[in-house]
């Protein structure tokens, strides 16, 4: 593809969830991409001011001598902003009186605040999905006070009990939580964890994610999701992760990646004109 008159060639590569495999592709290639895109796995988790290191993802970064490896979180804070206030703006979805199901506020703080801000009723799935507990969080305020018992703990646990990896994310959904889907107008954030619990019925539903492939929009029409809103533009069929489109930013920008900012994220989106796909599929 082509950004700002750069040539991307931008590839994903998987390992089926071995982080052994995944250091040796990154010392394969560093020096020799512009950027990685660390998918599947964020360094990260912040929420408010505090960020916490998920333990199973440093020796992945750290194998990165020479490239600058990226896992999307500088833009989720910026882009995910962004996209909810377009939306609200330009009149594409009025959140008020809305019921929000996000599915990990933690993966995606920058549009839990956005979500918050725009007055809807929203449920935060951090327990339900992510440590399979059926106790929903009503607000930010309650997710600070449990981020900062549980986080510390849970990323000190292996990726793949906290996040589908390899063969999980192409195992059939086991609608176990179906219930908090259809309290639901809007059902937010990360795709695998969306697709991992979701119900046969979904109609009516509006789905604001990103990273799906076409297979995915097929089996949310199927299933009778009204709208996809992808918070990454539509790229050959599929809307990649946001690790992509940092890595995408990272590449283009003149500054060392380290001293980004969010205002520098935000002034090269706008450069870009990135704007969110937004498909009617029912």
């Amino acid at each position: 593809m082509e950004v700002l008159g750069e040539q991307f060639l931008i590839e994903r590569i998987g390992t089926d969830g071995d982080i052994k495999k995944a250091i040796e592709i990154i010392r394969e290639y560093d020096g020799k991409v512009s950027a990685f895109g660390m998918g599947g796995i964020d360094l990260y988790v912040s929420v408010g001011n505090k960020r916490y290191t998920i333990r199973d993802a440093v020796p992945i970064a750290k194998a990165a001598k020479i490239s600058p490896i990226v896992d999307g979180s500088g833009l989720k804070n910026t882009l995910e902003r962004k996209v909810v206030d377009y939306l609200v703006k330009e009149k594409i979805l009025d959140f008020k009186n809305k019921k929000v199901l996000l599915v990990c506020g933690m993966d995606r703080f920058g549009m839990a605040e956005a979500l918050e801000n725009t007055g809807c009723d929203l449920v935060l799935g951090d327990l339900i999905f992510a440590l399979g507990l059926p106790i929903p969080l009503k607000s930010l305020k309650s997710l600070y006070i449990i981020a900062s018992i549980i986080a510390p703990i849970a990323c000190r646990l292996p990726i793949s009990l906290l996040y589908p990896t390899g063969e999980k994310q192409e195992k059939k959904s086991e609608p176990k939580f179906e219930r908090f889907y259809h309290e639901a107008d809007v059902v937010a954030g990360d795709f695998h964890f969306i697709k991992q619990h979701l119900p046969k019925d979904i109609s009516g539903k509006i789905i604001l994610t990103n990273t799906v492939t076409a297979a995915d929009v097929d089996l949310l029409s199927k299933r009778g999701a009204k709208m996809l809103i992808t918070t990454t533009p539509k790229l050959n069929g599929r809307s990649f992760g946001t690790n992509v489109m940092e890595g995408v930013l990272v590449s283009l920008s003149d500054k060392p990646y380290k001293s980004l900012t969010p205002d520098d994220y935000s002034q090269l989106l706008d450069k870009i004109g990135f704007l969110p796909r937004i498909e009617v599929l029912n």
